[in-house]
């Protein structure tokens, strides 16, 4: 049970035990008034200056009960806007963190987009490197093929002149011993 309940029930049985009071002073009056003497009158005195003392009690009660009520909604207050404040304060944490992590994910990208560009452009080097470095070895190889044709060429060339210059020979070879034998 919160203090401020058992105010208000201490307050409630103490009400209630007034009222109990009371109705057992208004009894002792009613009493008092048959036997109808000076005492009456006194006693009828003491009731009303204990009805007033209790009826200062409550309302001494009734304004404790107040401040209490009050300081209660006060510290109500002040939590909520202790609570708001961490609220805000935590929203613009959030919202700052996501700020960074945003700026983190562009930056990432924005490297991972630098690293793939330069990757395509090494890429598109090194296949027009591979391109220029074959058709260097297929002039090469068609150099080479060409003076290889060339060489058996003038190979041929000379094997043929060198044919016909023994054919000549043998000729004249038989044609020197035919005529000297002859």
């Amino acid at each position: 049970m919160s203090p401020e309940q058992d105010i208000v029930a201490t307050a409630q049985a103490e009400i209630g035990s007034l009222r109990s009071t009371i109705a057992a002073l208004r009894c002792e009056l009613e009493r008092c008034r048959d036997e109808a003497d000076a005492g009456t009158t006194k006693a009828i005195s003491a009731a009303g200056v204990e009805i007033a003392q209790l009826k200062g009690a409550i309302g001494a009660m009734r304004a404790e009960l107040e401040r209490e009520r009050a300081n209660r909604e006060e510290r109500v207050r002040e939590a909520r806007s202790a609570s708001q404040d961490e609220i805000a304060q935590l929203k613009q944490t959030l919202a700052t963190l996501r700020d960074s992590l945003e700026a983190a994910r562009f930056d990432s990208d924005q490297r991972a987009r630098e690293s793939l560009s330069s990757a395509e452009d090494r890429i598109a080097q090194l296949q027009s490197t591979i391109g220029a470095l074959r058709e260097d070895l297929e002039r090469a190889h068609i150099a080479r093929e060409d003076a290889a044709n060339a060489v058996r060429a003038q190979y041929r060339g000379e094997v043929t002149q060198l044919q016909a210059t023994a054919r000549a020979l043998r000729e004249q070879l038989q044609e020197a011993t035919t005529g000297a034998g002859g």
